[in-house]
């Protein structure tokens, strides 16, 4: 990609058992994993799973919060609560991803509708929790 503008390239989440993460993204979520081999054989400190073709999210265990030494005070992020992410998806996508939680028994709430976003109202969205209880919403604009 040549493509320099302002964009998310990754959000790191901490997680108690990446591999069991990766997993839930994938099958619940619908995301691709990445660097699963290489964190399972130790030359990976975490995975990570594809959101799109620009961005990642990092599922980063809590045992690497000793090594976040990037600012003062930063290894004491490990399990500092996030408000949420949010997923913005086709449609389709929307009601896949949807299903797939309740089927997993996944709680998901209500559907919210017109709320407002970063590309304007969002015709519908929901909110869940992941295994490690970070909170995602996901919507669709039309």
């Amino acid at each position: 990609m040549t493509d320099n503008t302002t964009r998310l390239d990754h959000v790191v989440l901490w997680v108690h058992d990446p591999v069991a993460s990766a997993a839930f993204y994938e099958k619940a979520v619908g995301l691709r994993p990445l660097r699963i081999t290489e964190f399972s054989a130790g030359k990976a400190s975490f995975p990570s799973v594809r959101l799109n073709d620009e961005t990642i999210l990092d599922l980063m265990p809590h045992s690497m919060a000793e090594h976040m030494k990037m600012l003062p005070g930063a290894a004491g992020s490990a399990g500092h609560p996030v408000n949420h992410v949010c997923l913005a998806l086709p449609g389709d996508d929307f009601d896949a991803l949807h299903s797939r939680l309740e089927e997993r028994a996944v709680p998901v709430s209500e559907f919210s509708y017109d709320s407002y976003g970063a590309r304007g109202k969002a015709r519908r969205s929901f909110y869940f929790r992941d295994p490690d209880g970070n909170v995602f919403e996901a919507r669709h604009y039309d």
